[in-house]
């Protein structure tokens, strides 16, 4: 069953309609309040995660994943010269799990880095950061993003399944133009969709930046741009002095984005672990996201003096850094004597295989991008084949 819609966010919507040029708000626009409004917003109201809530993130499976990206993060300290403060910059945190399972095994398996560490956390919602300061931790802190200081982190910025999250313009092509998708009212004070001009000429100029001809879409066609997702890595590129840009999220490269095939765009809502298209239902109490454009990241931060360094699959990386190991181990060791003990070990597997699965979580794309390195260092683990099994 669908949840209703919050009164109180369908009344501001209205009232910001009603005094809108032309009645009408881009669907940008829409999507920041229903999500980001300081007070009624879906993620300021505490968004719901887990098995309870609307969706999953790989960090609810199991400590996995969070241990992996521990690995990592060592060698990338390790790489940068063991720096004392090492900054991780974790962009979006959700319920902290992330954050508790990383700093937990450096501190069990990496005494040395977990000691150099200063894990800082940049949370927009007032509700998921009171919540995420229930950590404990010395090396923890919580920022605003623009309190960050230009090159002044030396680390990584982080992020799993933020970008997916940021408001983004809709396009259709109506008779063979380039048209934007606004949200209105209809008569009877519902939302409805309108198309007009562009309402800004970056609209246009993104895909020029992606390689892509939107005179190729034919009639019909609906797609995303999403403009904040440049700006944001802007604002990164501009704060890492020396380091990596570890993005975690689902998207394709421009090619597969915008492909003749995907006709109706990438927007999708999550309630309940359901997922439709359909963002004017359950206002303010579903999930709206848009898959991730990683061309645009990449050619966005080369353009911010970011270099790209690779882009895989969740679940390559994740073998990469020892997830198959421990896939492997399972049962080899210590085999199971008790149904109890056989049935553990096969749900185990179960979760193990949910995060490389690349129909799942596991077909995630992993981007990194480095910044002020030198040319002859070793290659990220992670970015390495994985052994076969």
């Amino acid at each position: 069953m669908t949840p209703n819609s919050n009164p109180e966010l369908i009344r501001l919507l209205q009232q910001r309609l009603e005094t809108a040029p032309n009645r009408r708000i881009s669907f940008a626009e829409y999507m920041e309040t229903v999500l980001y409004h300081p007070q009624q917003g879906y993620y300021s109201r505490g968004a719901k995660f887990g098995a309870g809530g609307d969706f999953v993130t790989s960090t609810h499976l199991s400590a996995d994943f969070g241990e992996m990206l521990a690995k990592q993060l060592r060698q990338i300290w390790e790489i940068l010269g063991k720096p004392n403060p090492f900054s991780v910059v974790e962009m979006g945190a959700g319920q902290g799990i992330l954050a508790v399972d990383t700093l937990r095994y450096l501190q069990r398996e990496a005494r040395d880095c977990f000691e150099a560490i200063e894990y800082i956390i940049v949370e927009t919602s007032p509700s998921l950061r009171s919540h995420q300061k229930q950590i404990q931790g010395a090396n923890l802190r919580w920022c605003d993003g623009d309190e960050i200081p230009e090159a002044s982190i030396v680390g990584c910025f982080l992020s799993n399944e933020l970008v997916d999250a940021f408001p983004v313009h809709r396009l259709a092509v109506e008779n063979g133009q380039l048209r934007e998708i606004y949200t209105t009212l209809d008569a009877s004070g519902g939302f409805q969709e309108v198309t007009g001009e562009l309402s800004t000429p970056q609209l246009r100029e993104y895909f020029d930046l992606v390689g892509i001809d939107p005179s190729g879409f034919r009639d019909g066609y609906r797609t995303e741009v999403n403009r904040q997702a440049l700006s944001w890595l802007e604002t990164v590129a501009n704060q890492l002095q020396r380091g990596y840009v570890l993005t975690v999220d689902y998207g394709y490269e421009a090619q597969r984005y915008y492909s003749p095939g995907r006709s109706s765009g990438t927007l999708q809502c999550y309630c309940q672990h359901r997922y439709h298209d359909n963002p004017y239902i359950a206002v303010g109490e579903q999930d709206i996201t848009a898959h991730v454009d990683f061309t645009a990241l990449q050619r966005q931060g080369e353009a911010c003096g970011l270099t790209t360094e690779g882009f895989t699959q969740q679940g390559l990386f994740l073998m990469a850094l020892g997830l198959g190991d421990r896939l492997a181990a399972l049962g080899q060791e210590n085999r199971p004597a008790t149904g109890e003990d056989i049935i553990n070990v096969m749900q185990r597997r179960q979760v193990l295989h949910s995060l490389i699965d690349p129909t799942g979580l596991g077909g995630f794309g992993v981007l990194v991008q480095s910044k002020g390195l030198e040319s002859d260092r070793e290659p990220l683990k992670g970015l390495t084949p994985p052994p076969m099994f």
